[in-house]
């Protein structure tokens, strides 16, 4: 292959995100139920952001990596509703292949974020069950931000490896994501170069980047339970499993769709159903997170009833 080939393989305008139905008549309902979706994220996050910083009395870590979390929820969605919106509403599908590497790199960062922050919270889950009393001198404020730098960090240099590895890839002429996004595996497969080593990377990296935080997690629980079957008092055992419910109710949401995907991914023939799929870990556990966590949280929902309270004494 000489250079002018080369050159015309990678010289094209962008890809062609196909959504998730072709029907016509379903499209104004999409855009009414993924505005909605978008809207309550938004909110619900937001909430839980202004409600941690509000109260002196969730000024701590917990609530500090849980407001991070919620931050983290809001890019997330950001970085791929928005975007599908406007290609319903607009009737368009094109997305520039930087629009698209730009998308991609944000999804890659963000859904790396998430992975280090539940494994970081359920580390100071562990420490505040497995060693109450050392809690406040190993989870310090400066700790607490410098793990959730560390988890940036690692999730930037895990995205930037994957858009090198796509950068050097030729696309042809078959550019059709079956996606309502531009996600990593489905790009590949428009790759008309062999992406044997590209798949091995990713393995690779998956198994560093997500198996690390997600070992941490189940190291962390195993602690934590064998510490609660311990506990004499059935009190403090409730107050330990109601700590920890709701982060758990997170990780299996975050986890079991991620994974869900992936099995589906592997048994469905059709890209549609794939891409349907897609929408369970892209778009749902943004939303459910901000519900899990204030519904079963008796601190948060205390908070929140006081934050509702002054905003109507004021209004």
């Amino acid at each position: 292959m000489n250079n002018m080939e080369k050159r015309n393989q990678t010289a094209f305008p962008g890809f062609l995100l196909l959504g998730l139905t072709e029907d016509p008549k379903l499209q104004p309902v999409l855009v009414s139920l993924f505005f909605s979706i978008y809207l309550v994220t938004i909110f619900g996050n937001m909430l839980i952001v202004l409600i941690s910083i509000s109260d002196s009395h969730l000024h701590t870590p917990m609530y500090l990596l849980l407001s991070n979390l919620s931050l983290n929820d809001i890019c997330l969605s950001t970085s791929t509703i928005p975007k599908m919106l406007v290609n319903i509403q607009e009737n368009i599908q094109s997305i520039t292949y930087k629009g698209c590497l730009t998308q991609m790199n944000f999804v890659l960062i963000f859904g790396g974020m998430e992975n280090c922050l539940l494994a970081v919270m359920a580390y100071d889950r562990y420490v505040a069950i497995c060693h109450p009393l050392r809690y406040t001198v190993i989870m310090e404020p400066c700790f607490c931000i410098l793990l959730i730098l560390l988890s940036l960090l690692i999730s930037i240099v895990d995205s930037l490896m994957h858009s090198l590895m796509v950068l050097r890839l030729p696309f042809c002429t078959h550019l059709e994501i079956p996606s309502f996004f531009c996600e990593l595996p489905k790009m590949l497969k428009l790759a008309c170069s062999d992406t044997l080593i590209d798949n091995i990377l990713i393995y690779i990296s998956s198994c560093i980047f997500a198996g690390i935080p997600l070992s941490g997690i189940v190291f962390s629980y195993i602690h934590i339970m064998s510490s609660i079957l311990r506990m004499s008092s059935s009190e403090g055992k409730h107050k330990a499993f109601t700590t920890c419910g709701s982060h758990l109710s997170v990780v299996f949401l975050f986890y079991g769709t991620g994974f869900g995907v992936y099995i589906t991914s592997i048994i469905m023939d059709s890209s549609r159903k794939t891409a349907v799929a897609s929408v369970m870990y892209s778009v749902v556990p943004q939303m459910l997170n901000p519900f899990i966590y204030s519904l079963r949280n008796r601190d948060m929902k205390d908070t929140m009833r006081k934050f509702f309270s002054r905003i109507a004494s004021v209004l």
